[in-house]
């Protein structure tokens, strides 16, 4: 019966993927024709359903017309598209909202309605939405808090640096991205629970540009006063810097008692945007002699060289995102705010050139070869992550909606079958 089961945004966009290539071989593409792009006598959908596929055919065409260098025809799709969707409107409008205001932009760049300052561009990527917007707005910490893929990676993640520093008493955290410290009070509740090694001191250092210190420095107070609470003995200490190759090792407050560990999470992408800098912190880091990195990373590939398999690609991923907030967070500011910040990812990988791009977005078999490179090793996440993360899903009503799988060493976690995250870890080699 059709409208039983509602097809979700994911759903949507490939059955339109699918039936835009067959009619893509077969017709010329243009708005007198669009209503017959899709022939809805061969699928058992609602009325409802059928134009969220329609919709989505639409913005495919766009983006072909795109590609094609048509930005005349473009335009007019887009100008559908438009009216047709909305940041508030259902999943589907949603998402293609978000995607057709990046189709919208990546025509204006090209025709130079929209000017491009090259230095100051790299200038903003020293300011990287991920450190400046997710880590310190409320309204996206508590859609973050309520949605199971995050916080199950943020668990993994940390419980991968507690296994890696068994019988360390005193332990120093270097977070790339400390944001509002929210991983670190994870991390000092384990080790102020550890009765068989109990901790001396844990040191956390927060890593990041200069122009974000206040925010580091409000940030470890309150990790003070958290740390008070538990009776356990704490320092905290910012390193900051304007260009991420200006970072030195002589920058960080070392003891030769203390075991390091380093942790990146979502951050190695806007690192790796910027060239030689991931490089230039690799080889700070590997001479603080940590005994891990643990990196959280989105689990996408958006670099294709070809811009329709490049979009496609995005518009899968992000359909599956907005249906997990759908799912997850009701309608609220939050949520508007979350999926206009995935907006801004949206349109960093559409209308912005590969030079200027802010995230680099790769999967862990990228990252695997990126790192073996700069002399990483990747070692085991171990089953007690699996584990924490299995026990941070049985806390929400639609835990049982998470993709959990190992992928090789690593931790792999999504939504209903399509991943978003990796949690790995990696020490260094060190080279003579």
């Amino acid at each position: 019966m059709a409208g039983v089961h509602r097809l979700s945004t994911e759903e949507v966009m490939r059955i339109s993927r699918e039936r835009f290539i067959h009619i893509y071989t077969q017709h010329y593409i243009d708005l007198s024709t669009i209503h017959h792009f899709f022939d809805a006598s061969l699928f058992d959908l609602s009325g409802e359903e059928i134009k969220d596929v329609e919709l989505a055919l639409l913005l495919l065409a766009s983006a072909h017309k795109v590609s094609n260098q048509q930005f005349d025809a473009a335009s007019k799709f887009l100008n559908l598209c438009a009216f047709l969707s909305s940041r508030t409107g259902s999943s589907v409008q949603r998402v293609i909202h978000y995607f057709t205001k990046a189709l919208q932009e990546r025509i204006s760049r090209r025709i130079g309605i929209v000017p491009l300052n090259g230095s100051e561009s790299k200038e903003r990527m020293l300011l990287h939405p991920s450190q400046t917007t997710v880590r310190f707005d409320p309204a996206l910490i508590s859609c973050s808090l309520k949605l199971p893929c995050v916080q199950l990676t943020k668990f993994a993640g940390v419980q991968a640096v507690i296994d890696n520093l068994p019988s360390a008493r005193k332990v120093h955290l270097i977070n790339l991205s400390i944001g509002t410290g929210g991983n670190c009070t994870v991390l000092m509740q384990a080790l102020a629970n550890r009765q068989d090694c109990p901790v001396e001191l844990l040191k956390i250092t927060a890593v990041g540009v200069t122009a974000l210190r206040q925010n580091f420095e409000d940030t470890g107070k309150r990790l003070a006063c958290f740390a008070e609470t538990l009776k356990l003995p704490f320092f905290f200490q910012t390193v900051t810097f304007v260009n991420i190759k200006d970072l030195k090792e002589d920058m960080f407050e070392l003891s030769n008692d203390e075991e390091i560990a380093i942790f990146a999470p979502c951050i190695v992408r806007n690192i790796k945007a910027q060239p030689g800098c991931l490089s230039s912190l690799v080889r700070v880091l590997r001479n603080l002699n940590p005994c891990v990195l643990v990196m959280i990373e989105l689990e996408a590939n958006h670099s294709s060289t070809i811009f329709i398999d490049q979009f496609v690609e995005a518009l899968q991923f992000y359909s599956s995102c907005f249906d997990c907030i759908q799912d997850c967070i009701d309608q609220s500011e939050s949520r508007i705010a979350a999926e206009a910040f995935l907006g801004q990812e949206i349109k960093n990988i559409v209308a912005v050139k590969y030079e200027e791009k802010i995230y680099h977005h790769m999967k862990i078999d990228e990252w695997r070869a990126y790192f073996t490179r700069l002399g990483l090793v990747e070692i085991e996440v171990s089953r007690s992550c699996f584990e924490q993360a299995e026990l941070m899903l049985q806390n929400f009503a639609s835990g049982k909606s998470c993709l959990l799988v190992r992928n090789g060493k690593c931790l792999i976690c999504g939504w209903k079958g399509t991943s978003h995250f990796s949690v790995s870890a990696w020490k260094f080699h060190r080279r003579r």
